[in-house]
């Protein structure tokens, strides 16, 4: 390992340079332009998410009127649109406002310590091209780095593999030379991956199987935006940007609140909905009847329906059952059925990481995640001039760290007008009534909630998935209440 190098500063420092870490360099950008800052990224491009998935059919299943930043209109066709258009899109914002300049590649965050006497970060850096280390020190860190491991996707434990003779690899990881045309292939998982590749690959392949152990619900949303195309070409389109971000808003919230109180009737809709788009001899209540409740964990959307008509065409099938062993030729499933097989995709899931698994102290004390308390969704109880950019769970990413950059701005104006450096959340005494931050069932979270930090039941511990309410509350109140202290 090369020596470090001189310590760089910078006003904020922002971690990560993915649809997050862009989106509120733009607005440091635009509110705070007397601040410097920087953009760390441990991969060699920008984009995150959408450029580190390369699976066929990438694409997003939250529509692009709220996925896309509020500051930039999505002028594509598609509302749920494919991964290289969302790219594209990243990479032109970044562009055409120059927070690409600011972009640091190859830089992967290993440790951030806060010290108070200095009122800063030192943050400790590993350069991913050459195994040498940097430091950067800066005022206010800004964590955009995700939610999930980029380098370890959630594998399970399948007696067997060993045994199989063709390919298998987890969809995170696609391989470059993979050809799949007239081969067989299956798709293990029945999450927003399965939907995507299933229909994708249906086209190419001789056949394909979604094999899952238990149902998900899948909701058809069009392609395009009715609003949208009634209106392009007489209204400007910022206008219709706007105007149909806000219909998917309020359709989003108020389909949410719906589920939570009457979750029989939702479901009974979207479980409708699927037996429509399969006919009524195909078995639903088997293969897209989950056991929970709609929202418990997040729908997959289809655009125009496109994994129903794979099903209809014969092109692909869902199957439902509990994976034996793999053997020579495929997959043995408990029921005693061989799925044969030339190509296995494990669609089987992420998994969760808080802040990238960073090591974080404050004055030489180590910050335990799971003990640590949300602040307005946002910053955590007794650690300083910090904050972290953490999406909707059951909306757009976009809409929440929109609300997320514009606030951290306003923090910094605040601090700068009263000629503060340090800004933390504390505590009352007795603490607050705690509930898990994410209370979603899906595997990938229960897997790792108790790795997170806990929310109350009462502003401002409060984690609202309401972006009226976020709306109302980050961008209107005061800055300073009774817990955030300055000095």
């Amino acid at each position: 390992m090369t020596a470090s190098t001189a310590t760089r500063e910078v006003d904020v420092l922002i971690v990560g340079a993915g649809l997050s870490g862009i989106g509120s360099a733009r607005h440091l950008q635009r509110d705070c332009p007397e601040r410097s800052f920087a953009l760390l990224e441990s991969r060699a491009s920008l984009g995150g998410t959408w450029d580190l998935f390369r699976y066929p059919g990438i694409r997003s299943d939250s529509d692009m009127y709220t996925l896309g930043y509020a500051f930039k209109p999505w002028l594509g066709n598609k509302s749920l649109a494919d991964g290289p258009s969302i790219l594209q899109y990243l990479t032109e914002t970044a562009e055409e406002t120059g927070v690409t300049d600011h972009i640091h590649y190859g830089r992967k965050v290993t440790s951030a310590r806060w010290d108070s006497a200095q009122a800063n970060w030192t943050v400790v850096v590993e350069r991913t091209d050459d195994g040498g280390n940097e430091e950067w020190r800066c005022n206010f860190l800004l964590m955009c780095s995700g939610y999930y491991s980029y380098d370890k996707p959630y594998i399970p434990e399948f007696e067997g593999t060993g045994d199989y003779r063709g390919r298998l690899f987890h969809a995170q990881h696609w391989p470059e030379d993979l050809d799949y045309s007239g081969k067989r292939v299956v798709v293990v998982g029945s999450g927003a991956t399965a939907v995507t590749l299933v229909p994708e690959m249906a086209k190419d392949t001789a056949h394909i199987t979604m094999l899952q152990r238990s149902p998900t619900y899948i909701a058809s949303l069009p392609q395009e935006d009715g609003w949208a195309r009634a209106l392009r070409g007489k209204v400007p389109q910022s206008w219709i940007y706007r105007l149909v971000r806000w219909k998917r808003v309020l359709f989003q919230i108020l389909t949410y609140r719906l589920a939570r109180r009457r979750p029989k009737f939702v479901r009974r809709v979207l479980l409708n909905e699927v037996q429509k788009a399969l006919g009524p001899d195909y078995d639903v209540k088997k293969h897209f009847t989950p056991r929970y409740n709609p929202w418990d964990e997040r729908i997959c959307a289809v655009p125009d329906g496109d994994m129903f008509e794979a099903i209809r065409e014969k092109r692909a099938e869902v199957v439902t059952d509990h994976i034996d062993r793999f053997v020579e030729n495929g997959i043995r499933l408990q029921s005693g059925a061989i799925l044969e097989a030339d190509i296995v995709v494990l669609a089987t899931g992420l998994n969760m990481t808080f802040m990238s698994d960073i090591a974080l102290s404050v004055d030489g004390e180590p910050v335990v995640s799971s003990e640590l308390f949300a602040y307005r969704g946002m910053m955590y109880a007794n650690v300083p001039n910090l904050a972290q950019v953490f999406g909707y769970t059951n909306s757009s990413w976009t809409l929440k760290a929109d609300l997320t950059g514009e606030y951290v701005c306003r923090l910094l104006n605040h601090m700068r007008d009263h000629n503060y450096k340090v800004a933390v959340p504390y505590l009352p005494e007795g603490g607050a009534e705690e509930e898990p931050m994410m209370d979603f069932t899906s595997g990938y979270v229960q897997r790792a909630v108790d790795k997170f930090p806990r929310q109350g039941k009462h502003v401002p511990w409060r984690v609202y998935q309401n972006y009226i309410m976020d709306s109302l509350l980050l961008r209107f109140r005061p800055v300073r209440d009774d817990v955030l202290q300055f000095r």
